[in-house]
């Protein structure tokens, strides 16, 4: 059977959750099978990480598909390639299928939040270079292919609701990361719950573990001048991660507790309410206190882990929240908004807070950053409850549901 994956997200530079779902499952089934037959479809050259895993595995092969434009490869090129050379199967990793596919075509959606928030996302997204290609784009999804509903207007949003509707209608199965997930998917796009399977995510578990080494831990902090207790958050800098609350809990805490020294850092990319974000640092007066460290090498992220105090996870809406069960696999004591999700993935091996509350998220702060024989024990129930999980495990049950078409 010849498998095609889209392999763009894995092909990126610089990864988060979904990216390094689609290069952990990649790198995953060239381990477990040797038998199929593997295309991985990208936009770009392969990274050497890629590269590697298509020159040690024969079963592996490697096509990219040229496209002028920044934006509609999946819509455009992959689709053209799916209208000449189909595979038997097409996995999309993402929520946007191509709109020429495979009868037997499986894609993973990782979560709807933005049908479940508002303004979690900018409202434009194509700049003036892009918009003749827009325009035919929308011409053709809406006069040629019916396939959108009234009114539809070209933002992150609407291409998100839109794209992900496709999917769902026109996909042979769809993988959710979590049961919330799947229940927020049947519930908001009316789809047969059975169309629907939960995989949950997985993490590195020989990369993000707990570092008994002390001098290797201090040399990275050195590089990244962590030269302070710090309390960390590992995430998009964006509104629906709910960084501007845990700024002002943070701006609270300082203020009743201020024999607390422990600064809080920030690592991921800057994303939509990033100026927000700085906004309020700055008029808490702030700047001290918080670091912001952007995207750092992923060979140090486990060592900044693994040198923090204590892990706070303050977002509104998570399909899965990768960075929690990183977290918990480092040993690190974690502190996280109670929504459903979250309940899932970190059971009871974390502290829960209302992520509407400030003086509920201060508390709980203070309570992780206090208390040491609480650290001790969230420490201890993470390392096991992160056990459940593992890419390879994640894997094998969605190379199970591709074979099962």
């Amino acid at each position: 059977m010849t498998i095609g994956i889209d392999a763009s997200r894995a092909n990126r530079a610089f990864k988060t959750g979904t990216e390094w779902y689609s290069y952990y499952l990649i790198k995953n089934f060239a381990a477990i099978d040797k038998k199929n037959k593997y295309i991985l479809y990208s936009d770009r050259p392969f990274s050497d990480d890629l590269k590697a895993i298509i020159d040690a595995h024969p079963n592996f092969t490697g096509r990219y598909l040229k496209w002028p434009w920044q934006y509609f490869w999946t819509l455009g090129r992959l689709t053209m390639e799916m209208f000449w050379r189909r595979p038997r199967v097409l996995f999309v990793p993402a929520h946007a299928i191509p709109l020429i596919h495979p009868w037997r075509t499986i894609t993973t959606i990782h979560d709807i939040a933005f049908k479940m928030e508002k303004n979690v996302y900018a409202e434009e997204t194509v700049d003036r270079g892009q918009r003749f290609l827009r325009i035919l784009i929308i011409f053709v999804i809406k006069h040629i292919l019916f396939l959108s509903g009234k009114g539809f207007k070209y933002d992150a949003t609407a291409y998100l609701d839109w794209s992900t509707h496709y999917a769902l209608r026109h996909a042979k199965k769809v993988i959710t990361v979590s049961h919330n997930t799947k229940k927020e998917i049947v519930d908001v796009y009316k789809v047969n719950p059975d169309k629907v399977v939960v995989i949950h995510n997985g993490y590195d578990d020989s990369f993000y573990k707990k570092i008994e080494d002390q001098t290797k831990i201090d040399k990275v902090l050195d590089k990244y001048g962590l030269n302070f207790p710090y309390l960390l958050s590992v995430g998009r800098l964006e509104k629906k991660k709910n960084i501007p609350m845990l700024i002002e809990a943070l701006a609270l805490l300082k203020e009743n507790h201020p024999e607390i020294k422990t600064k809080l850092v920030l690592i991921g990319h800057a994303g939509f309410g990033y100026d927000e974000i700085k906004y309020i640092i700055e008029e808490y007066n702030l700047n001290s206190e918080v670091m912001m460290l952007g995207w750092v090498a992923e060979a140090d992220l486990p060592v900044i882990y693994n040198g923090a105090l204590a892990f706070v996870f303050p977002s509104r809406r998570e399909g899965f929240g990768i960075p929690v069960i990183q977290a918990l696999a480092c040993g690190l004591p974690t502190a996280v908004s109670d929504i459903p999700v979250l309940r899932e993935v970190a059971g009871e091996a974390t502290i829960y807070f209302d992520k509407d509350d400030k003086e509920d998220m201060a508390e709980k702060l203070k309570v992780i950053l206090t208390d040491a024989n609480l650290r001790a024990k969230l420490a201890q129930s993470g390392l096991v409850q992160a056990q459940q999980f593992s890419w390879r495990k994640c894997a094998e049950e969605t190379l199970r549901e591709i074979k099962s078409l």
